[in-house]
């Protein structure tokens, strides 16, 4: 029998009309959590709820955009409202406006950051407000990427709004640990609209489509499948099961979930009276210097025909 019930818990999925954020509502509903779906599309918002109570759950569409604050509060408000309570928040939504840095345009990082950055914090804190007065706790989790814990290319305001929701992870865990609510950052990797303009990863992805399965060196070694895949760490960091887990920026995909480090110094040198230009550069290449750290998202590994 499932030891995971969230019989009696209500949430909020932003971004949840399709694709991964589709898939936390459905985990979350799976497990008895009443479930607030939002999208910006009234026709996908309200195809998903249907596809959720079709499948036993409960759920209803809250249409809006994320990133204000009166989106968040109706968000919040609709939980309540409809289930009397607010239990869960997943900060799903998202865009993508993708351009190198030279071609990028204000209307592009602006964009990005207001649903992803703003979007977040605006959720997160009408979420907080509310758990806080309930006084039972509660569960965040923040949806980062791969791309905010190592950079990317063409991804500068995604990269950066990935990046700040991992540090809001870490902050807001330290602020909301009185009040029992937890937050984490997960980071999902899946075959999503997202992913599937991947070159390596795109034939895999159609074959998926047309019922083929993901081959496990994609599985396993890259911790890419499907966005259910990603789905069961929602309803366990929500559940009881993981009431001491706060802080922390977990990936999942595939068969892999894996736990990301957070950023600390790795190599130290000390100069008596401090450092130079030139001691900097005598130093550096055998000190701190020796091994650089990579950037970037690792190209995948696709094995030879």
């Amino acid at each position: 029998m499932p030891t995971i019930d969230l019989t009696g818990q209500s949430a909020v999925v932003t971004g949840s009309g399709r694709g991964l954020g589709l898939a936390y509502a459905h985990a979350l509903a799976a497990r008895g959590a009443s479930v607030v779906v939002n999208d910006i599309d009234e026709a996908v918002a309200e195809q998903a709820v249907e596809s959720i109570t079709e499948a036993g759950g409960t759920a209803v569409a809250e249409v809006v955009p994320v990133g204000t604050t009166e989106a968040a509060d109706r968000l919040v408000n609709r939980a309540v409202e409809e289930f009397g309570r607010l239990d869960i928040l997943v900060t799903n939504a998202g865009i993508l406006r993708d351009k190198v840095l030279w071609k990028m345009t204000d209307d592009d990082f602006d964009a990005v950051v207001t649903t992803h950055l703003r979007g977040t914090f605006t959720c997160a804190r009408a979420a907080a407000v509310r758990m806080r007065e309930q006084g039972e706790g509660g569960t965040l989790v923040l949806v980062g990427s791969p791309a905010g814990q190592r950079g990317n290319f063409g991804q500068t305001n995604y990269a950066a709004a990935k990046a700040g929701i991992a540090a809001m992870a870490r902050t807001w865990s330290l602020e909301l640990a009185r009040a029992n609510i937890t937050v984490n950052a997960i980071v999902p990797v899946a075959a999503t609209a997202m992913t599937e303009t991947i070159p390596a990863f795109a034939p895999y992805i159609e074959a998926m489509r047309n019922g083929a399965p993901l081959p496990a060196f994609l599985r396993k070694g890259e911790g890419f499948g499907t966005p259910e895949d990603c789905a069961a760490l929602v309803p366990f960091l929500a559940s009881g099961a993981a009431r001491g887990i706060t802080g922390q920026c977990i990936g999942v995909g595939g068969d892999k979930v894996a736990l990301w480090s957070h950023p600390q110094e790795i190599r130290t040198a000390y100069a008596d009276g401090g450092w130079t230009p030139d001691s900097l550069a005598d130093a550096w290449p055998t000190s701190v210097g020796a091994e650089p750290q990579s950037v970037g998202i690792p190209a995948p590994k696709i094995p030879e025909a």
